[in-house]
């Protein structure tokens, strides 16, 4: 999604409720987004049906898209009215659309690209969100609608399709998120605004206000803090592949 800084000086709208990082609003939406992907899988297998999977693909792919719609409506109507503000370049864009593709293409490329970048960076958003506005507030619920949507999305193809990735899908990842990177980076020297977090750390705690202070440095290190997270994501895959070798080696 867009980046919300602009909300702080926004003189259409009453005062409204502070974010809380994990109050009850913050681990509702936690639960739901580690529970929903689960029943949405168990009911495509209790069904066995391909109408029912394709109705849920639609769903998700529709409230992802109508989201983003209405988001842009939304801060248009309040005040935000220069296309510099309002591309989709934030990495959640690209990520709503890849997993849109992979869901109704059921290509494991984009998949891979999905995983990575759903689970990799969105998951970052959604435990240590760059948001001033708690709940009941819609930019609330728009911000973990857009978000967490591409998790459920993401975790829903690998339990119904059994998808995983495998170390090549680390390096073609890798090659797409460079070409993220270098596109973002040119936007952000033209616009001025901080699309990828590319300018600057973002405002709210994440693990990005470690990094250095040093813009060079700081962009250096985006580097190795998105490779460990590409790492990170495939050990589990990793320590399966072991032991599953092991023990046919045992057989």
């Amino acid at each position: 999604m867009l980046e919300l800084g602009f909300w702080n000086f926004c003189p259409f709208m009453n005062e409204p409720p502070q974010f809380q990082p994990y109050g009850w609003p913050h681990l509702t939406v936690i639960f739901l987004t580690i529970v929903l992907p689960f029943g949405l899988a168990s009911i495509v297998r209790r069904t066995k049906s391909q109408r029912i999977e394709k109705v849920i693909i639609g769903a998700l792919s529709a409230v992802l898209i109508l989201n983003y719609i209405v988001y842009l409506v939304f801060i248009r109507s309040h005040g935000v009215v220069d296309w510099r503000q309002m591309l989709p370049m934030q990495m959640c864009d690209w990520g709503m659309v890849v997993v849109i593709v992979a869901m109704w293409t059921g290509n494991r490329r984009w998949f891979e690209v999905a995983y990575f970048w759903g689970i990799g960076g969105t998951l970052q958003a959604v435990l240590t969100p760059n948001l001033r506005f708690g709940f009941p507030d819609w930019r609330f619920i728009s911000f973990f609608t857009s978000h967490c949507g591409i998790i459920v999305g993401v975790v829903f193809l690998m339990l119904t399709r059994r998808y995983r990735p495998y170390p090549l899908s680390i390096v073609r990842v890798w090659l797409w998120s460079e070409f993220y990177f270098v596109i973002t980076f040119v936007v952000d020297q033209l616009t001025g605004f901080n699309y990828g977090f590319l300018l600057h750390k973002p405002e709210a705690f994440s693990i990005l206000s470690l990094l250095s202070d040093s813009r060079p440095l700081y962009l250096l290190q985006m580097h190795g803090v998105a490779l460990l997270f590409f790492l990170g994501l495939y050990a589990p895959f990793a320590a399966a592949d072991l032991v599953r070798r092991e023990r046919l080696t045992t057989e």
